[in-house]
């Protein structure tokens, strides 16, 4: 009787209960909201389910769209075009300050004029039930209209795109350009009080914040300040793995800049110039907390009065940690080996390859693959980068430092421990004792490949038995850029070329192979983003004999016939399989990877 008069009385409630969206308990109390709110606000009970029960806006909005047969935006923040870009902004922008902030605060976009009726508008709604459409139509001067459904999380992403917010430091630098009025002069003794008011009556301090916004916001892993001479120092964002030149500050003291940066640091002295340090900064940028981890090092200058420094500064961006594997790029041999070793009780997974290529992050999305709240999962990382859901992260510091936290460990009655790198022989050994007693032990070295990381386990004095039975799988890992959207198919196939490269044309003849051009989005680069290669070397029995059986030396070359048998591609042949996919160039694989 229940479902009989509600199919009547509120279509949306009988279609979300019919499909188990929400129970009874919930439609019961919405429905008496919706019609205590009927002489004041209105609201559907769509509307009250996202604003008063905090259900997800797409789960319910998706299906109130499909109940009135409401079409869906077909464009994306990935797949606009620039034309389609500045038609949406013109339509936004020319109604004025008001109509914009209606606009976005209503959450639609005027789309564009109907193919087919060209006097006609879309216009685009998050929620496509909301009273403030015929307004926005109104304001438009669109004397017909239709509304239709984008989804939230793409509403999102497509204004983020089109309307950036702005950097208010930077606004500020541009307001009054001239403020870069600060030298530290070498021999002057100026007390910390005194430096700091001279700092913050100067611009510095705005472009260092604005280096930070802007930083986060382009999604680029690292900042670096480099001194050049007595009077300029170049500001670097680290984009999809090279260095490109963000701002260069003529006419200031690099001393100035450096020390602005560490005063907005905790953890780092000013006016120690000779020893490196490391900070740390946070801040909160578009309503998430970022954290920012610094490194200073002395360098030598071009000048002998100027003790010049250069400092580094990560991105930390819990926005960024990958919780899915789906996501990392690991493919065919590679992704089943791997799903095969995490979920095994215990065991190490290790990862290797050079610093900066992506190691954690592949790390962290294994992690969240088996972390349950009826295991005690454990890291130890110095310094931690990202914050684990779910996980125990042990704090370093002058108290206790990594090797004491490694070995502390083993009595803290672990199930699952993440050791962010085996550094030495006896975190080595802890980390294979933990995998021989039962633990799933995830960890990290540096090595150029996989079977090379077996060799350098051995070196550092771990027994071959040990090595062998301990390890569930070594996976070598670099990122390589992806191609921009503006790639395009490549004429023909240079054979001669790729057999230049040790690369056999056969099995790319008939493929659509594409190559990088070069637009705005992409900074002429031709390339955007980037995306993981992988060598998985997983522990097979005759792997395993063959690790036992080495003796005095380990035999990598053994070792690599024997993976190749068992179906790892090598980090060129898993970067040849992108280009194959259209994913990158071969000249990106080419560069980014050794041959064997």
């Amino acid at each position: 009787m229940l479902e009989t008069n509600l199919e009547f009385t509120d279509k949306i409630g009988y279609l979300l209960f019919k499909k188990g969206i929400i129970n009874s308990e919930v439609l019961e109390k919405a429905l008496k909201l919706k019609n205590e709110d009927k002489a004041k606000q209105k609201r559907n009970l769509a509307q009250i389910l996202v604003q008063d029960f905090n259900y997800d806006h797409d789960s319910i909005f998706n299906e109130v769209a499909s109940l009135y047969a409401f079409r869906e935006m077909d464009v994306t923040a990935e797949t606009i075009t620039p034309d389609v870009a500045d038609r949406i902004k013109k339509f936004v922008n020319g109604g004025g300050d008001t109509l914009k902030k209606m606009i976005l605060d209503t959450k639609v976009i005027p789309y564009k004029y109907d193919d087919k009726q060209r006097d006609k508008l879309l216009i685009a709604a998050t929620d496509p039930t909301d009273r403030n459409i015929p307004k926005i139509a109104f304001g438009l001067n669109a004397r017909k209209y239709e509304v239709i459904y984008v989804r939230n999380k793409e509403f999102i992403k497509l204004v983020e795109k089109l309307f950036p917010p702005e950097n208010e430091f930077l606004k500020q630098l541009e307001a009054n350009p001239t403020e870069f009025n600060v030298e530290i002069e070498q021999d002057k003794d100026l007390s910390e009080d005194e430096l700091e008011n001279e700092i913050n009556k100067s611009a510095l301090v705005n472009l260092v914040e604005a280096a930070l916004v802007e930083g986060t916001r382009k999604g680029i892993s690292d900042i670096h300040f480099v001194p050049r001479s007595a009077k300029r120092t170049d500001i670097m964002f680290r984009v999809d793995g090279l260095l490109q030149l963000w701002h260069s500050q003529e006419n200031t003291s690099p001393e100035a800049l450096i020390a602005v940066v560490k005063d907005r640091s905790r953890g780092m002295d000013r006016f120690e110039r000779e020893r490196s340090q490391d900070g740390f900064i946070q801040r909160e940028i578009d309503g998430t907390i970022i954290r920012f981890r610094v490194s200073d090092m002395p360098m030598v200058g071009t000048e002998l009065k100027n003790k010049f420094e250069s400092i580094v500064i990560r991105i930390l961006d819990d926005r960024k940690v990958i919780k899915d594997l789906g996501k990392l790029g690991l493919a065919g041999y590679a992704k089943d080996a791997f799903e095969k070793a995490i979920n095994q009780p215990q065991g190490m997974v290790i990862l290797t390859g050079p610093t900066g290529s992506g190691k954690s992050t592949t790390l962290i999305a294994a992690l969240y693959q088996v972390i349950d709240p009826t295991v005690n999962v454990l890291t130890v990382e110095d310094p931690v980068e990202y914050v684990i859901e779910g996980a125990r992260q042990l704090k370093i510091g002058h108290k206790m430092n990594f090797e004491q936290a490694i070995r502390g460990i083993l009595r803290h009655d672990p199930d699952i421990v993440l050791v962010g790198e085996m550094r030495d022989k006896e975190t080595a050994e802890v980390a294979i004792k933990l995998a021989n007693t039962g633990h799933l032990t995830f960890s990290t070295l540096h090595t150029n490949d996989a079977p090379s990381a077996v060799s350098r386990l051995y070196k550092m004095g771990i027994e071959p038995f040990l090595i062998a039975y301990a390890i569930n799988i070594i996976v070598a890992q670099r990122l390589i850029r992806k191609l921009c959207t503006c790639k395009k198919k490549a004429g023909h196939l240079d054979e001669d070329y790729l057999k230049s490269l040790a690369i056999d044309p056969e099995p790319y003849r008939g493929l659509e192979i594409y190559e990088a051009v070069g637009c705005d989005k992409c900074s002429k680069t031709g390339y955007k983003g980037r995306i993981a290669i992988h060598e998985a070397l997983y522990f097979t029995k005759d792997l395993r004999q063959i690790i036992i059986k080495s003796g005095g030396d380990v035999d990598e070359e053994k070792i690599r016939l024997q993976a190749k048998k068992d179906g790892t591609l090598n980090l060129r042949e898993s970067g040849l399989d992108k280009v194959k996919q259209g994913l990158t160039s071969f000249e990106e694989v080419i560069t980014s990877t050794m041959e064997e």
